[in-house]
C-alpha cells in the first residue's frame, strides 16, 4: 500500500516540478483520520474512555466469571450424571450446554473485544457525528484531491493537516502535538502563525 502512496507522491512531484503553480490549485493532498481525531482531539473523548473502562470491568467481567461458574457445574453435573447412568438424551443435552460454554471460554478475548468496540461505537457515536460533520464541511470548503491516513506516506509535495482545520470548525481550544506535527495548516497563507503544541487551534 506504502508503494502504491509513493507511486502518487512521485507523479505528484512531478506534477508540482512542471507547472507549479496550476498543480497547487488543481492536485492537493490532505492527511486525516476521523477514528485519531475523535480518539485523540475531542475532549469529550475522556468521558466515553472512562466508562468503557468500566463496562469492561464490570459488565464484562462479571459475564467472563459467570460462564467460568456454568462451565464448572455443567461439567460438574454431566460427571454425575454419567455415573448416575442418566439417560443419553439426559447428558447429551448437558454436553451441549458444555460444549457452548467451552467454546466461549476459549474465544473470550475475542467476544469481548468485540462486545467493547459495539459499545465503544455507541458511547462515542456524538463524537464521531460532530467530527464528520465538521470534516465534510471542510472538505466542501477546501476541494481536496486525496485525503490520506497518518502513516500511509513517507515522502512527497507538501500536505495539509486537516486535523487543525476540523478542529477550527469545532472551535477546539488545542490539539495534542501527535495530531498538530502531521502536516501544514492549511489556512497558513491567510494566518502564517500555526498553533503550537497544546495552544488554541488556529491561534498563535
Amino acid at each position: 500500500m506504502k508503494k502504491v502512496f509513493f507511486s502518487v507522491f512521485i507523479l505528484a512531484t512531478m506534477l508540482f516540478a512542471g507547472e507549479k503553480t496550476q498543480a497547487q490549485q488543481t492536485f492537493k493532498i490532505g492527511v486525516f483520520d476521523i477514528d485519531a481525531m475523535v480518539t485523540y482531539g475531542m475532549p469529550g473523548y475522556r468521558s466515553v474512555d472512562s466508562l468503557l473502562q468500566i463496562y469492561e470491568r464490570d459488565s464484562l467481567g462479571a459475564e467472563n466469571d459467570i460462564n467460568l461458574s456454568e462451565y464448572k457445574r455443567l461439567d460438574s453435573t454431566y460427571k454425575a450424571d454419567s455415573l448416575a447412568g442418566k439417560s443419553k438424551a439426559v447428558l447429551d443435552y448437558t454436553r451441549k450446554q458444555l460444549q457452548q460454554f467451552a467454546f466461549t471460554l476459549t474465544y473470550w478475548q475475542q467476544i469481548a473485544q468485540q462486545k467493547s468496540d459495539n459499545k465503544k461505537a455507541v458511547l462515542a457515536q456524538p463524537l464521531y457525528e460532530q467530527v464528520a460533520n465538521a470534516y465534510r464541511k471542510v472538505l466542501a470548503a477546501k476541494k481536496y484531491t486525496l485525503v490520506l491516513k497518518p502513516g500511509s506516506y513517507e515522502l512527497g509535495p507538501p500536505i495539509d493537516n486537516l486535523f487543525i482545520s476540523v478542529a477550527k470548525e469545532l472551535k477546539l481550544t488545542e490539539l495534542p502535538q501527535q495530531l498538530l506535527m502531521l502536516g501544514d495548516d492549511p489556512d497558513a497563507q491567510k494566518n502564517t502563525q500555526q498553533p503550537a503544541t497544546n495552544k488554541p487551534a488556529g491561534k498563535p
